[in-house]
């Protein structure tokens, strides 16, 4: 599939399913391509009536980088913002939403079911704030509202997530990857270890990117809490979480329902922060449903 120029970048996409049906994009985390979203899932929501588009976000992927940009030191950032006074950064989650929109523009689509995982589900809340009469649909995965009151992350998860990147020899960064699926992944779906591993063997050679992480990380505490903006938003809602997101805690998604008019709630036990092969026909079902009936609405 081709790149494609989009908000002064060349973003690179994929497109599945039948282009006379309505289209729907994903967009994916942080540090992430847009391959996480597993084909399994794709391609399910393909068969449910979608034409499915995933990309990969600015700074990961194939997408373009933005070499030689700085993001500030986490934790002076992070100081900074409590302060009052935020750090300047590469680029916001604003941007990035603005991406999305772009791409839809020079694919010409009007309008879209969104849905976003993580990161990419903060990235799709700006989209329905900011581009509300693009969105047919919006749902957001495993995300949050920025609200600072909620409870963080267990260490262990983030310690996996931003740990940084020692050695670029495959096996080394094979295990990286297996590490940080390990820390934040479903105890009530534990993966098959050698889809896994392979899994993250062709995500590596796909693509190694470290330098992209902290410039999104940035992005995101630099967004801040979102939830006086979330109230604006009119789009046909979907809140998905698992019960057991060690990264991103159950009562995120709470809070980002309960600050998105009429929006609802689907969790699910014993999921945590990824995008398991057993759950993949409850989420495509989940999304499918809901974006018919914003539709037929």
């Amino acid at each position: 599939m081709p790149h494609i120029a989009a908000n002064g970048l060349n973003l690179f996409y994929e497109e599945h399913g039948n282009r006379d049906h309505p289209p729907m994009l994903l967009v994916m985390g942080l540090g992430a391509q847009m391959t996480l979203w597993p084909d399994e899932l794709v391609e399910a929501l393909a068969d449910r009536g979608f034409r499915v588009i995933r990309y990969d976000n600015r700074d990961i992927g194939l997408s373009d980088k933005l070499e030689g940009a700085r993001a500030p030191g986490l934790k002076w950032q992070v100081i900074r913002q409590k302060l009052g006074v935020p750090a300047r950064v590469p680029y916001t989650l604003r941007n990035m939403a603005d991406d999305g929109m772009a791409l839809l523009d020079a694919l010409e689509i009007e309008r879209a079911h969104v849905v976003g995982a993580s990161m990419g589900g903060m990235i799709a809340q700006l989209m329905a704030v900011h581009h509300a009469e693009r969105l047919l649909s919006l749902t957001s995965i495993m995300s949050t509202t920025g609200n600072p009151k909620l409870p963080q992350a267990e260490k262990h998860a983030m310690d996996a997530l931003v740990a940084p990147v020692t050695s670029l020899k495959e096996e080394d960064l094979v295990e990286h990857g297996i590490n940080i699926q390990r820390n934040i992944g479903s105890p009530g779906y534990p993966p098959d270890p050698d889809r896994q591993r392979e899994r993250v063997r062709a995500s590596v050679r796909r693509s190694v990117y470290p330098a992209g992480l902290p410039r999104q990380l940035a992005a995101i505490i630099d967004d801040g809490d979102r939830r006086g903006r979330l109230a604006s938003i009119t789009t046909p809602t979907l809140v998905l979480h698992g019960e057991a997101d060690p990264l991103v805690k159950l009562e995120a998604g709470h809070d980002t329902a309960a600050h998105i008019p009429g929006a609802k709630l689907v969790t699910i036990p014993g999921w945590g922060h990824d995008l398991p092969l057993e759950l993949t026909d409850r989420i495509a079902d989940e999304i499918a449903g809901h974006a018919k009936g914003a539709a037929e609405a």
